[in-house]
């Protein structure tokens, strides 16, 4: 992203919050909404402990601040006030940056760049904790009683991200919070927040040919047909514990008629061989009901040249899979780690 681009998308948040509710009613208006927003978001561009004390430290030592000359802000306000302003402020005030960040990406050809198996975009989804505690609580919490008595409450929501294999970098798109749902009984979930995710985004993220990358919890039967509903394709991670059936299955198969294997080499970032060994199978019952999805299974062990394993794992897809495509679904699938190392 250029310097013109960021000073673009400054201004872009800008605007967004100065509509942003403001819950002050008297004259202590010194800092603008915009200011306490952007100082927030400055945060995550420094390494400094405290925003403040290194924006004020900068300003003593250079005569001006990154927060002045990259966020525009005027005055920046403490830590304790940025906080006191913006909790109140619901977070999906802030989803239209996400937006605009994504057409903006997508307008100069940026996101042509993450593309994954068959020219697909590749979008992750995981559940993440933001907020934990044994003594504070609020309804918005999810609980885990554990078997000592205590409780844990809980945030947690699905940050989903655009990733590509061989890209160090993920774009964010809009979350999806986990949070107790009005007339539900049961806690919220991981996997049915994912569900909503898809029912209020899938149409917008949906470029006509998109895969969604996700961990063993969202090879579920509903979830997998709420996708394909949606146009999207998936690779999914498939553990053999959690689906039994499914392993059993495809163990009985026979092996180069029905199960298919492949194996080859390749150089490491450290220039040592590694051996990737993968079997794949067709048309597979996800689960053993009437109503099942059958999906396309594939395997793959790598290990290095003395015969070490370092990596084992299996997927599910939509795909239907060959010699020449198994090796780019494993890779785009593997590529869901990135929501982890480069986003949450």
């Amino acid at each position: 992203m250029t310097i013109k681009h960021f000073d673009q998308l400054i201004g872009q948040f800008r605007k967004q919050l100065a509509v942003m509710p403001d819950q002050r009613t008297g004259k202590n208006t010194t800092y603008s909404m915009e200011d306490i927003g952007l100082a927030a978001f400055a945060v995550f561009f420094t390494q400094s402990p405290s925003f403040l004390s290194h924006q004020k430290a900068m300003q003593d030592a250079k005569g001006a601040s990154n927060a002045q000359t990259l966020f525009k802000i005027g005055k920046i306000p403490t830590d304790v006030h940025i906080r006191d302003m913006l909790d109140p402020v619901p977070p999906e005030h802030l989803f239209p940056i996400y937006d605009n960040v994504y057409e903006a990406f997508a307008a100069q050809g940026f996101l042509d760049n993450f593309q994954g198996v068959h020219n697909t975009r590749l979008i992750a989804l995981d559940g993440t904790w933001y907020f934990s505690s044994e003594k504070i609580d609020c309804p918005n919490c999810s609980h885990i009683e554990h078997q000592s008595g205590s409780v844990t409450n809980y945030h947690s929501a699905i940050t989903p991200v655009i990733v590509a294999p061989g890209r160090p970098h993920a774009i964010p798109l809009r979350p999806e919070f986990i949070v107790p749902q009005d007339g539900h009984k049961k806690q919220d979930c991981e996997i049915a927040a994912g569900k909503r995710w898809l029912e209020k985004n899938g149409d917008f993220y949906q470029n006509g040919s998109s895969t969604l990358l996700g961990d063993d919890i969202y090879a579920h039967l509903p979830f997998c047909k709420k996708a394909l509903l949606y146009g999207y394709h998936f690779i999914f991670v498939c553990k053999p514990d959690s689906h039994k059936s499914l392993t059993e299955w495809v163990e009985l198969l026979e092996p180069g008629h029905e199960m298919h294997t492949l194996e080859t080499r390749v150089r490491n970032k450290r220039n040592k061989w590694e051996t990737y060994s993968y079997r794949y199978a067709n048309a597979v019952p996800l689960v053993d009901a009437e109503d099942t999805l059958h999906v396309h299974w594939c395997e793959v062990t790598v290990t290095d040249e003395k015969g070490k394993q370092l990596y084992k794992n299996s997927f599910i897809t939509d795909f239907k899979i060959t010699d020449e495509n198994v090796a780019e679904i494993v890779a785009s699938g593997r590529a869901r780690w990135k929501i982890e190392n480069e986003n949450n």
